[in-house]
């Protein structure tokens, strides 16, 4: 099998080359490219489950990720900045940084003692001069040669955040969503209009998929420079969704929480996730997730980002009919995204929807999602009020100079928080 798994990634490699443009997007243009990870490094045990954006004063971005070769290449990043909606804005290169736009990684280490050969690469974002949303490429040699992208923020604290905690709970219209009123307050910058000029984005759980971008504002007070933001219709609000499931793969000799049959006689060694069932019409089971997101971690023995071993990670989901859409099995390890790699097949000898997905060893967090015109994607998981969340609130103002969005306000709200 690993065989051929390596001819079929030799074959998909020359076929993308023909035809990468470069999307505004999380993206992945190799199929040798995995586990890409953007995070603050902070030196915390668990800074790689934070969101890629930092303080324009402590800009310390950390870019990991792995290659699927036996060999090094020359990879180089670039960054692009970006407007409030993640279109390319009108700056230069030189408006944003201080150096040439191309920086090439040299901190890299091949796998030792694994099953599948890999040499992983660790990058320091370079800082920029101004705040605002950034798209980091990666190219090999050519920057018509793209590896990956990434989006990344930079924020300031000059536009203030206050929550209202007036939560809409049980009894209320919908329990199924999860809303949150907050007031802008922007004292500390000269803004003319800013029903025009100043955009929020607010993004749940580092989730691209169903981000609400230039929320309106509800009330603006101008004697005392503020926006209100009021969740007053469904289209304002977040679905509050369910808790993630999850699977624990950091030892290969004792599998952990929801894994099931862990077959060796092939090499990498395939590993079945225990059969997981529909749960969107059960009530709401508290469980402590990690958001949606994995945690990269070998148990066994040595260093997690040159000893993990890759495997073939079997997720299967039992139900009584197949649904009337497409079903993926989606999370941060594959950005929430629905492509052809991660959605799924019904089986109907089984009665089951299988997916396959070629993973690193440790722990991760993934849901059900169906995809259809008359079905709710919540359908498989559910969506409850009660669900623990983490959102984040980016606040946007289009300066005259330089001529751009800048983000001028970041913060995290949770919702629904447990010890």
């Amino acid at each position: 099998m690993g065989i051929i798994f390596f001819v079929l990634l030799s074959f998909l490699q020359v076929s993308v080359l023909a035809q990468k443009q470069l999307s505004f997007t999380d993206k992945i243009y190799e199929p040798t490219i995995k586990t890409v990870q953007l995070y603050p490094n902070l030196g915390g045990p668990q800074d790689f489950l934070q969101p890629s954006s930092a303080p324009i004063n402590q800009q310390i971005l950390l870019l990991e990720f792995d290659d699927l070769q036996d060999n090094r290449s020359n990879y180089y990043v670039k960054l692009i900045h970006c407007n409030f909606d993640w279109t390319q804005s009108q700056l230069t290169d030189l408006d944003y940084l201080e150096n040439f736009n191309e920086f090439p990684f040299t901190d890299y280490n091949a796998s030792a003692n694994t099953q599948v050969h890999y040499i992983h690469y660790r990058f320091q974002v370079p800082p920029v001069k101004i705040p605002g949303n950034y798209l980091l490429i990666v190219y090999r040699d050519d920057i018509k040669n793209l590896m990956f992208s990434r989006r990344m923020m930079v924020f300031d604290t000059q536009i203030s955040f206050t929550k209202d905690d007036q939560f809409i709970g049980a009894g209320t219209i919908n329990t199924t969503l999860q809303p949150f009123n907050f007031v802008v307050d922007y004292k500390d910058v000269e803004i003319m209009n800013p029903t025009v000029s100043v955009h929020v984005n607010i993004r749940q759980n580092q989730r691209w998929d169903n981000v609400k971008m230039d929320v309106p504002s509800s009330f603006v007070r101008d004697d005392q420079n503020q926006l209100e933001y009021k969740s007053m219709d469904e289209a304002r609000q977040f679905k509050g969704g369910s808790e993630f499931r999850y699977a624990d793969f950091r030892s290969l000799n004792y599998p952990g929480v929801n894994t099931g049959r862990l077959i060796k006689t092939t090499k990498p060694y395939e590993l079945f996730i225990q059969v997981d069932k529909p749960k969107g019409d059960d009530p709401y089971s508290q469980t402590k997730d990690n958001d949606g997101g994995y945690i990269i971690d070998n148990t066994d023995t040595g260093e997690p980002a040159i000893n993990g071993n890759y495997l073939y990670v079997d997720f299967g989901l039992k139900t009584n009919a197949p649904y009337n859409g497409d079903v993926y099995v989606i999370g941060k390890f594959n950005d929430y995204q629905r492509s052809a790699e991660n959605r799924m097949t019904y089986d109907s000898t089984d009665g089951m929807y299988k997916s396959q997905q070629f993973l690193k060893q440790g722990w991760y967090d993934y849901q059900y999602v169906i995809d259809a015109k008359k079905t709710s994607p919540y359908a498989i998981e559910g969506s409850h009020y009660e669900t623990e969340n983490t959102y984040e609130v980016a606040i946007y103002n289009h300066a005259l100079q330089p001529n751009a969005d800048l983000l001028l306000g970041y913060y995290i709200v949770q919702v629904n928080t447990r010890q």
